[in-house]
């Protein structure tokens, strides 16, 4: 029995204004806080302001704030701290689900069409028909409620798109697909005649993501009379806005709402003067956003995307039930990891949380194997598992906006619909995204936030687990038939966050033996452990073995001329120098100390140490060993993973 099947009779989300039984109403005047005392910014300032100066931090910014603050997109910072006094200068009319300004959600209630929760998407690419059938199949009698096709070469065939769906119910299951004109073609020569379309598809037009994707300019003119096809079946569109071209590129939220605003306005001119009505231009389109591990981001870009799609509606003359922006959210192929694939599944799980509360439409969670080649059947069950257990374990469904109200997610939304709308006249004003496209402006925005994202990766500010944090030299990748396809070039290109420490670990992987980083040892156990564990887990991140030993004792041993020396401050002071001469008497050429620059021993060539750039010391460390040669080799020509 199909998810849909079970939750025929499921009870509506749970409103606002929803009538309480009297028994279970809170009394009105109830005080929760009644034995805690009032307490002030100030008097809190005062106190983080005591804890950051025993933890050595000597000069403080003003307000203290600001050193516990983080950036989380271009232009959009997270403090640590948000009270009422916060939204002061925040939107009151934030509405209410299911009308303008629709940051609450686009819909009142539950998708008719899915009772009880969201869309449950899942994806499809395997170019061998019988495969794909069969995993067509599997996907929607265990909890997939619609099917998205890659349609082209190297993925689905489109003269075989009839042979794929031929099991499918298409009056109950809705189908997007994904290959441009022929694949929309195909489509709708498989479904002409009918009427009875589950409402959802889609026939995936978007020229302009091409364009972003290879640098070559598209034509836009064939939008309307596809458009017009397309609505003489209820609920099908014709055009998505795959902002995920943004994303992937290494675009924060900012810039890939931002994008996605420009690139919607410019289907809208072209739907328009190809003679459909605003509002027939509106209900054509839907949009595809990243969703990342970072959970309140991803909240508030869902939420704030829908409040500045509203906004384009407002002054394009558009209904205000026309203007609710219908959203696909995929879990993001940047923060998806080659290495210690399985955490993977722990991203997206967070991933899908946050798409759900943040309203998404329709959710696609990319299998966590998904960096790696084509998915097999386990990864896809636990995919589409994930969906099933947050909708009908967690119930994550039955709650409209659960982070609407809350001071920092309000504040959130505010500041990244500010930021993105931003950019998205900076766009307009250069032309719109075709012209911003060609111009490199685009390019250069979205190159100046990954470099902002790369930095907090290099120190592992930002850090990846399994990866740049917690490697598993032991692991043993799964084995996944390759992509087909060919991933385009020649414009934005494809980045995701473990690429650097995995092309090292690469290369390290390569060697006919482990290369190894010796860690020299200061003191007893109790004394050096815990720079020893730092500084071996972050030679780790670059796949090189750390073993140890007490002092330049077991360097010959270790077979190896890269040396780190673990210890105390109080330990370097007395006996650093000297070990760093006794190392490089038995044999090491590059010796690292576990702490900071300031320590200032002799004959040490660098340190390690939280916030240190570890890119630059592991890159160091290959090229002493003469790794780099190998690196060189093992570089991937590209990947065709992503969505």
């Amino acid at each position: 029995m199909s998810r849909t099947d079970r939750q025929a009779d499921a009870p509506a989300p749970a409103h606002a204004d929803a009538e309480v039984p009297a028994e279970h109403e809170v009394p009105s005047d109830l005080a929760l806080a009644a034995e805690f005392g009032a307490t002030t910014r100030d008097q809190w300032r005062e106190l983080v302001a005591g804890v950051l100066r025993k933890s050595g931090r000597e000069e403080l910014p003003d307000p203290v704030e600001d050193a516990l603050s983080r950036t989380v997109a271009t232009g959009v910072r997270v403090a640590p701290l948000y009270t009422a006094d916060d939204a002061g200068d925040l939107p009151t009319a934030v509405g209410v689900p299911g009308l303008a300004p629709f940051v609450r959600g686009s819909r009142a209630g539950g998708d008719p069409a899915v009772p009880g929760g969201w869309d449950v998407r899942q994806r499809h690419a395997h170019p061998d028909v019988a495969v794909t059938r069969e995993a067509v199949a599997a996907d929607l009698e265990n909890g997939v409620t619609s099917l998205w096709l890659v349609v082209g070469d190297g993925a689905v065939p489109a003269e075989e798109l009839g042979n794929v769906l031929a099991d499918v119910y298409l009056d109950l299951a809705p189908v997007a697909v994904t290959g441009g004109l022929p694949a929309a073609e195909a489509f709708l020569a498989l479904v002409e005649g009918r009427d009875d379309l589950a409402p959802g598809g889609s026939l995936g037009l978007d020229p302009l993501a091409v364009h972003a994707a290879t640098g070559e300019r598209q034509d836009l003119t064939c939008l309307a009379g596809v458009a017009r096809r397309a609505a003489a079946h209820d609920g099908l569109r014709s055009v998505v806005v795959d902002a995920t071209v943004f994303h992937d590129a290494g675009a924060s939220v900012v810039e890939e709402i931002g994008c996605s605003l420009a690139a919607g306005v410019a289907y809208l001119r072209a739907l328009t003067e190809g003679g459909l009505s605003v509002d027939e231009a509106f209900g054509q389109l839907e949009f595809r956003y990243g969703a990342s591990a970072d959970q309140f981001t991803t909240i508030a870009a869902l939420r704030a995307a829908r409040r500045l799609w509203d906004r384009v509606g407002g002054v394009s003359g558009a209904s205000s039930e026309s203007r609710a922006q219908r959203q696909h959210a995929v879990t993001s192929s940047v923060m998806t990891t080659k290495r210690d694939p399985w955490v993977n599944m722990l991203r997206t799980t967070v991933a899908c949380f946050a798409a759900g509360v943040g309203g998404a439409d329709v959710v696609t969670v990319q299998p966590f194997d998904a960096a790696l080649g084509l998915p097999d059947s386990f990864s896809r069950r636990i995919a589409r598992n994930t969906q099933s257990l947050l909708v009908e374990e967690g119930h994550l469904a039955r709650v409209l906006d659960p982070a609407g109200g809350s001071w920092y997610v309000e504040s959130l939304t505010d500041s990244v619909a500010r930021a993105a709308w931003d950019w998205f006249t900076e766009i307009e004003r250069a032309g719109g995204l075709v012209a911003a496209l060609d111009s490199g402006l685009v390019r250069d925005r979205i190159a100046a936030a990954w470099d902002d994202r790369a930095a907090r990766l290099a120190t592992r500010e930002d850090a990846i687990t399994g990866v740049s944090e917690f490697p598993n030299l032991a692991e043993k990748l799964p084995e996944r038939q390759p992509y087909t396809w060919s991933a385009p070039s020649g414009g934005l290109p494809k980045v995701r966050a473990a690429q650097e420490f995995e092309a090292l670990r690469d290369a390290a992987d390569g060697a006919q033996e482990r290369p190894r980083v010796y860690l020299a040892t200061l003191g007893p156990v109790a004394r050096h452990t815990a720079r020893a564990t730092f500084a071996g887990n972050l030679f780790q991140a670059g796949g090189l073995a750390t073993p140890s030993g007490d002092g330049a004792s077991g360097l010959a041993e270790a077979s190896t001329t890269v040396a780190c020396i673990c210890g105390t401050d109080k330990d370097y002071a007395e006996s650093a120098a000297a070990l760093a001469k006794e190392l490089r008497a038995a044999g090491a050429t590059q010796v690292w100390l576990a702490g900071k620059p300031d320590l200032a021993v002799e004959g040490v060539d660098g340190y390690v140490f939280a916030g240190c750039d570890a890119l630059h010391v592991l890159r160091a460390a290959h090229e002493h060993l003469d790794l780099s040669a190998v690196m060189a080799i093992n570089a991937p020509s590209g990947e065709g993973a992503g969505a």
